[in-house]
């Protein structure tokens, strides 16, 4: 094998640029995803214990409960309540359940867990904490569940919100 020059190219580390080239991502993780009326936000990765792809008939309607409640959905033997996220931050479109696959974010603080019901995930996403910026132009009803936004288009006026898990969690709206 000696001297073969499928193995010795000569060239060393430079054989494969693209490894020599990666970057160390900027910011925080985030997952992405949108509401039915089209805005966008975003929750820390650090704050989500899963996403789940769930089938409409999965998500047992549950009587005289908030509206803002789809119903529960069993998770590996764990039942966890499903919330129309678009509708808790006040989004006048209510999340269409007509359809195969709903996405479900399951956010955890302590022992309490909540699937928030959203429209269409974007995926997970590098976002620098330090440039956001405060809420502007926010509802009334969505200001206390935001920690900041960030700009997405300057022409657009079209903003990312970043969620507080926490806040939602706690929130006394389940309670309506």
């Amino acid at each position: 094998m000696i001297g073969n020059s499928d193995f010795l190219t000569g060239r060393g580390q430079d054989q494969v640029p693209e490894f020599q080239e990666l970057e160390s991502p900027e910011g925080e993780l985030h997952l992405r995803f949108f509401v039915p009326s089209g805005d966008e936000f975003a929750l820390p990765a650090t704050g989500i214990r899963e996403v789940i792809s769930s089938s409409s008939d999965r998500i047992t309607p549950i009587p005289n409960v908030s509206p803002l409640l789809l119903g529960t959905l069993n998770v590996r033997g764990r039942v966890i309540w499903v919330a129309d996220l678009g509708q808790f931050l006040g989004d006048p479109t209510p999340l269409s359940t007509d359809r195969q696959d709903i996405s479900v974010i399951a956010v955890e603080d302590q022992d309490a867990m909540l699937g928030l019901a959203v429209d269409r995930i974007l995926g997970m996403d590098w976002l620098d904490v330090d440039e956001i910026q405060i809420p502007t132009n926010v509802p009334d009803g969505m200001a206390p569940f935001l920690r900041g936004e960030w700009s997405t288009g300057k022409e657009s006026n079209r903003f990312l919100r970043l969620l507080d898990q926490i806040a939602i969690l706690r929130s006394a709206r389940w309670a309506a």
